[in-house]
């Protein structure tokens, strides 16, 4: 019986490794390619930002500021047309797009170029709407490089044709880097499971197209 017992333990511990380390792999390899930096990024109609929380009295968090500065890098060079807000706007005092919009125009981009997706809650959530609500069909995903491989995936899967660019422009505590590691490879099993078994909807509403079909 012990024999068993050890056996069958040895065969958990096994699947749940390769549960937690393909779906890391699949990513990192999807990703390989197609991330660089915005001086060797090809010019993209938009530039999808990601959420990344904000203080109690409603500013953008280091990683979320250096996400926005890298958005506004890519508007500046010309590399990108519209830059596309997405976060959680799910209570009155949270609101991210929000956010992210005015520090982006404090930057000196202006207002009519950003559009805010306020139910971009998870990162499935972000590039299923861009695709379903904005008709996003090509993108420049701006988000940290721990987080990249995820989103990219999920947006070239769910039928945008994505690229990335890192906005690491700092070095963030090891103890932040080490708790984020660990939530991506939990977060992107889940996302290989919602993407190809699952598939959830979001919320969704009324289409809000960023450009006329004749731009796209």
């Amino acid at each position: 019986m012990v024999k068993v017992l050890l056996g069958l333990s040895v065969v958990v511990v096994i699947v749940v490794f390769l549960a937690a380390i393909i779906p890391m792999l699949v990513t990192r390899l999807h990703a390989s390619s197609r991330m660089n930096p915005v001086e060797q990024t090809n010019a993209n109609p938009v530039a999808i930002v990601f959420g990344a929380g904000l203080y109690r009295d409603g500013r953008p968090t280091p990683v979320l500021r250096d996400r926005v500065t890298t958005a506004v890098e890519l508007y500046k060079s010309g590399k990108v047309e519209k830059l596309l807000m997405s976060g959680d706007h799910s209570t009155l005092g949270h609101n991210e797009p929000g956010a992210m919009r005015d520090y982006a125009v404090s930057l000196g981009v202006p207002e009519e170029d950003i559009i805010q997706d306020f139910a971009g809650r998870r990162t499935y959530d972000t590039c299923y709407r861009a695709r379903d609500i904005f008709h996003v069909e090509s993108a420049v995903l701006v988000t940290q490089a721990f987080h990249l491989p995820r989103a990219l995936y999920t947006c070239n899967m769910l039928g945008v044709s994505a690229v990335g660019v890192p906005a690491d422009l700092r070095q963030y505590r090891r103890v932040s880097q080490t708790f984020w590691n660990l939530r991506e490879t939990v977060a992107t099993t889940v996302a290989l499971w919602e993407i190809h078994i699952s598939q959830p909807e979001p919320i969704l509403g009324n289409p809000e197209p960023i450009f006329s079909q004749e731009a796209q």
